[in-house]
């Protein structure tokens, strides 16, 4: 559980992403750099890695993030960094791809958590049994 001058919050996914045309280039220190650009990036907003692996072509990452981060800005965030950064500092990289665009388009992304629906659901229905409706008022 984490928390904010506000919220309390437990939010948790697991992202993925590949490289444009599956081109096997995260290897020796591209993939040290692009992990470091990863960590520095979350690190500025607020977003916790738990666990993550930088693959040949590609990168899974399973994050904890604040409710004011959406995954999208979150990934938009993470991919456009770490393209410009890294065609910017190698060459090689550059070369291969020469339009701009390191990263596939799209990603993968799933929620993580401990509470199924089944149980949130038990527990919402367990409040109050005024009324048998899907949303109650229990005041």
């Amino acid at each position: 559980m984490r928390k904010s001058s506000h919220v309390q919050y437990d939010l948790q996914y697991h992202i993925v992403w590949a490289t444009k045309y599956r081109y096997r280039v995260l290897t020796g220190k591209i993939a040290e750099r692009t992990r470091e650009l990863i960590r520095q990036s979350c690190n500025s907003m607020d977003v916790s890695i738990l666990k993550g692996s930088i693959g040949k072509e590609h990168i899974h990452i399973l994050v904890s993030c604040p409710p004011s981060l959406s995954v999208s800005k979150l990934v938009q965030q993470l991919k456009g960094k770490t393209s410009r950064v890294l065609l910017g500092e190698y060459k090689d990289l550059k070369k291969r791809y020469w339009g701009q665009h390191l990263w596939a388009s799209g990603y993968f992304c799933r929620s993580v958590g401990y509470v199924t629906q089944d149980i949130i659901k038990e527990y919402i229905e367990n409040q109050a049994d005024e009324y048998e409706e899907n949303f109650k008022i229990i005041g």
